[in-house]
């Protein structure tokens, strides 16, 4: 009888022991799992802020008249890259530069159009100093022969390179933007 007692003795210890390693096993998955997850979920988060970053820096290069005089400069201050066509970006506020971006290649003009004094809207004062004069007063304005407005409806392409300063996440952002400017300003 005691010879049995010593072998399930044994037997429960090793059991105990299988189980145990088991749930090491079970924990450590879910840590790793949990980890996992939780690194998802960071890179979603850069990459967004990113997002946010370079589609700041694209409505900023759109709304400043450098974008069609010198698109080459249109952020005047240097930023980390040490170029004109860059901006630095803190994302959460903390005084740190968390992202650059650049906008990479510099905005073009792929089409500008002249404008025909018919198309334009009068009641838009932008319009309105884009007319020409009508036909009867022609003498020494340019255009008014072919019915032409001194407007050119410009269509541009901002792509702007986004990364982040401490992961090298980055996002590319390209925008179209059509903007209406007088004939001499579009430098196709």
């Amino acid at each position: 009888m005691k010879r049995s007692l010593h072998r399930q003795r044994g037997v429960t210890m090793f059991m105990a022991l299988i189980m145990l390693i088991l749930l090491t096993l079970f924990a450590l998955t879910s840590f790793n799992l949990g980890k996992s997850s939780l690194q998802i979920v960071g890179n979603f988060q850069h990459k967004n802020e990113a997002l946010a970053a370079a589609q700041e820096a694209i409505e900023q290069a759109l709304s400043t008249t450098r974008l069609i005089t010198n698109p080459s400069a249109i952020f005047l201050a240097p930023c980390t890259l040490g170029t004109n066509n860059c901006i630095d970006v803190d994302v959460n506020g903390d005084g740190v530069n968390d992202v650059v971006v650049n906008l990479t290649p510099q905005p073009t003009c792929v089409k500008a159009q002249v404008v025909p004094n018919a198309q334009l809207n009068f009641a838009d004062p932008q319009d309105l100093a884009g007319s020409v004069a009508p036909p009867q007063r022609t003498f020494g304005l340019s255009g008014v022969p072919t019915g032409n407005s001194q407007c050119t409806d410009s269509i541009w392409e901002v792509r702007a390179l986004a990364t982040d300063t401490t992961t090298q996440a980055s996002m590319t952002v390209t925008e179209g933007a059509g903007v209406r400017v007088p004939n001499t300003s579009v430098a196709t």
